[in-house]
């Protein structure tokens, strides 16, 4: 699983190479003659597939998301986010007095916009374990691709956590809403 962590990890950074030096502007309109503020805040709710490990405890993933942005260009974005992820338990786990797997993610990236409104987007930070006893914090990477305009952001992603000799990850899709500060 480290290889392909690892892999992915290196595609991501290559993507990202790839992506930054041929984007093309993100175009938007606006109504009014002033530019409007570099920095957006977004929410969102996101549902996944977990993979890996995990995938014998809990069959879906349910979480929400708040993220901050900051438009470095018309083209590339940076980004913070955070939020909570809950993996259910299926019904094996729960007959077996295990509950749901919370974290609680930290992650900060970039968006590379290299086509009108269409992203691809990398994540790196911290998973913060909430109902194990050990209370682990993971490593979070994550890729995804996604399509945004002023108000909504539709993205999926792959996002490995691992850390503590455990690795697992889900396969999501997050909407969001969002708007200028």
């Amino acid at each position: 699983m480290k290889k392909v962590s690892n892999l992915l990890a290196a595609a991501a950074l290559a993507a990202a190479i790839f992506f930054g030096s041929s984007a093309k502007a993100q175009t938007t309109t606006t109504t009014t003659t002033t530019d409007p503020s570099p920095w957006r805040l977004g929410f969102g709710i996101e549902g996944g597939i977990p993979t890996g490990g995990i995938n014998d405890f809990s069959k879906f993933e349910l979480g929400g998301t708040a993220r901050l942005q900051y438009d470095l260009t018309k083209s590339v974005d940076l980004t913070l986010t955070s939020g909570y992820y809950s993996f259910t338990a299926d019904q094996a786990a729960k007959d077996a007095n295990n509950t749901a797997l919370g974290v609680i993610p930290v992650k900060v990236g970039a968006k590379f916009f290299f086509a009108q409104n269409i992203y691809f987007g990398a994540e790196a930070g911290a998973g913060f374990e909430t109902n194990t006893q050990s209370k682990n914090t993971k490593l979070i990477l994550s890729p995804g691709l996604g399509w945004a305009d002023e108000h909504w952001d539709v993205g999926v992603r792959y996002e490995n956590l691992s850390g503590q000799g455990d690795s697992f990850g889900t396969v999501a899709l997050r909407l969001a809403y969002g708007f200028d500060l």
